[in-house]
């Protein structure tokens, strides 16, 4: 369960390893997403809270800034090009678009049969997107804030240690009222989270309570 801290312009959420998190973010307010311990994939949907099948799309927001990194300036988009969130700070350098969320299914076919019952980012995702009426047909291609997943030269992607480190964030501002899902990835089979994940802190600013 995320711990609560609240000010007058701000409410901190402590979300701990391998857990999920959700919360609407009105129009003009801004979430940063901190990594505490380092080296800790944090999955990520998002969607307008006013129509959840307006959503974020991978393919739009990939075309639309060509590359298929985020940092700042990029903007995630919905599949009609409408954008939900703008990254406007960044200290780690790059994030992810490609690699998707674990599964049990992608595990047991990656890493063995054993793993099949290990919690994954898919469940976290269906059990806090069930809290807004969202389920399984309603989980996309996400954005994986800190992941490290290289292209390399003949088109092959990888899952390698991450480039983060203690402390580091990503800010994104709302563009419209905006609904996030988050699952603070509980992948312990490959390098993600350093095999060993953290917990993670985010904070929601209201609109006016910049530094």
């Amino acid at each position: 369960m995320s711990t609560a801290y609240q000010s007058e312009l701000e409410l901190t959420f402590d979300v701990p390893a391998r857990a999920p998190f959700s919360t609407v973010l009105k129009r003009g307010s801004e979430l940063a997403i901190i990594d505490l311990g380092g080296n800790q994939a944090v999955d990520f949907l998002c969607y307008d809270a006013k129509d959840t099948a307006k959503r974020y799309s991978a393919a739009a927001t990939i075309a639309a800034q060509r590359s298929i990194f985020l940092t700042t300036g990029s903007i995630l988009r919905t599949q009609e090009g409408a954008p939900l969130l703008t990254v406007v700070a960044d200290t780690c350098g790059r994030h992810d678009t490609l690699g998707g969320a674990c599964s049990k299914e992608s595990n047991s076919l990656r890493y063995g049969q054993h793993t099949r019952f290990q919690h994954a980012c898919v469940e976290n995702f269906l059990l806090e997107g069930a809290k807004w009426g969202l389920g399984k047909r309603d989980l996309v291609s996400n954005v994986n804030w800190y992941m490290n997943v290289p292209v390399e030269a003949d088109g092959t992607l990888g899952i390698v240690d991450g480039i983060s480190a203690p402390g580091l964030e990503v800010r994104l501002r709302a563009e419209t009222d905006v609904l996030v899902l988050v699952s603070n990835c509980p992948q312990i089979n490959n390098p993600c989270n350093g095999f060993d994940p953290t917990p993670v802190r985010m904070v929601v600013t209201s609109p006016g309570g910049g530094e």
